[in-house]
């Protein structure tokens, strides 16, 4: 008596909100807060409250972000069919600071860069918007860096006691966070890639801070890590488009927060390669693409001059080389997660190693490097 009715089956993203909802309201209960805390740590509370937090309010971002016209729209540079909701950055940014205030812990410098990524994350919004030109946004961002900075937030490469090593360590740390959190704005081209590579890079960053005992450090990527997993299953579907994308609001707080992070972490005792190689290895992605294509530019003469390097807006990024040889988007963004993830596994092994192994694994991936750079060229190639 049921042939010829059709069978309704259930979308898996509904079951994954209905999940997370009852997640999310069991966190809330005292009873359950009380035993994380006590039992089973505050770093899985912080995972699992910004993941169903993040998973919560994403849907609702993505019809809010519809009926106020916050899109975007197919055509140009963007190799996305349909119409398709930006306010996905704030889910991540709401979901992240209720993880962090759920824990009640935080010390001054972390709510300086929490504060930071906020207003670089609503110009962000504005841009989204309305639109903003990159020199003022480039501006906000550097103002940004330098409260950072006057927050205790600065890099420590060079003698801090000396005003010359302060004003190194101070420029360092300005090209250091712009340079990152542009480069995973311009990394933000596919379904699901910056914000799984966000994630990768959350989960090193707390492993680091696991190794090193830095809880502070390994609070912020753990919420880092919860926000981005919640929302990717609405990001990045293998059989379906994204239903909601990061936003410029999204990305460059991704990128402004984790690049800030790696700044206020300790990464080694005495061990100068370490300190050093450790970040450069679990952000190699970004610097790789950031470097590569500003190279590419200068030298081919698309871009002449500061300005021309701010404005310029291209489909060269390595995921848009890699996609004209794999001709998949899934395939490319993979593959982009293997190789975040290859480097972070060399950032790891780093830390009790001898230096001799450190240099070693700078070397490896300077080779993997070579590869990918081989890939990028013949993907330049096919797009001609």
């Amino acid at each position: 008596m049921f042939f010829g009715n059709k069978v309704r089956t259930i979308s898996p993203l509904y079951i994954f909100w209905a999940l997370s909802f009852v997640l999310f309201f069991s966190l809330m209960t005292p009873f359950i807060r009380r035993l994380f805390f006590d039992e089973y740590g505050r770093w899985l509370y912080i995972l699992l409250f910004a993941f169903s937090t993040a998973a919560l309010l994403t849907p609702i971002m993505r019809i809010i972000a519809a009926r106020v016209g916050i899109v975007d729209t197919p055509g140009g540079r963007k190799i996305h069919g349909i119409v398709t909701p930006l306010l996905g950055g704030v889910a991540i940014i709401v979901s992240f600071v209720s993880g962090l205030l759920a824990n009640m812990i935080l010390d001054e410098r972390d709510i300086a860069l929490v504060t930071g990524g906020a207003v670089v994350a609503i110009v962000g919004l504005i841009d989204d918007w309305k639109g903003i030109r990159a020199r003022y946004k480039l501006m906000v961002q550097v103002l940004v860096v330098i409260f950072l900075i006057r927050s205790g937030i600065i890099l420590n490469l060079f003698p801090p006691y000396t005003q010359w090593g302060y004003l190194l360590n101070a420029l360092f740390s300005i090209i250091w966070v712009v340079g990152l959190t542009n480069a995973m704005n311009f990394i933000d081209g596919m379904d699901g890639l910056a914000a799984g590579v966000s994630a990768i890079i959350s989960l090193f960053l707390g492993l680091v801070a696991f190794q090193t005992s830095q809880p502070f450090m390994g609070w912020i990527a753990i919420a880092m890590l919860g926000s981005c997993l919640g929302f990717l299953p609405f990001n990045f579907r293998l059989h379906r488009q994204a239903s909601i994308f990061l936003g410029d609001a999204g990305s460059t707080f991704f990128g402004f927060v984790l690049s800030a992070l790696a700044i206020k972490a300790e990464w080694a005792d005495n061990n100068p390669i370490v300190s050093f190689a450790t970040p450069v290895l679990i952000f190699w992605v970004l610097i790789y693409d950031m470097a590569y294509i500003s190279i590419e530019r200068i030298v081919s003469g698309k871009v002449k001059n500061f300005q021309d390097w701010i404005d310029y807006v291209g489909t060269d990024h390595i995921h848009h080389r890699l996609l004209a040889i794999f001709g998949d988007r899934r395939k490319v963004v993979f593959f982009i997660f293997f190789l975040c993830a290859t480097l972070g596994i060399s950032a790891i092994t780093l830390r009790n190693a001898r230096p001799i192994d450190g240099i070693l694994t700078v070397v490896q991936a300077f080779l993997i490097t070579v590869i990918v750079t081989i890939l990028e060229y013949t993907g330049r190639n096919h797009m001609k």
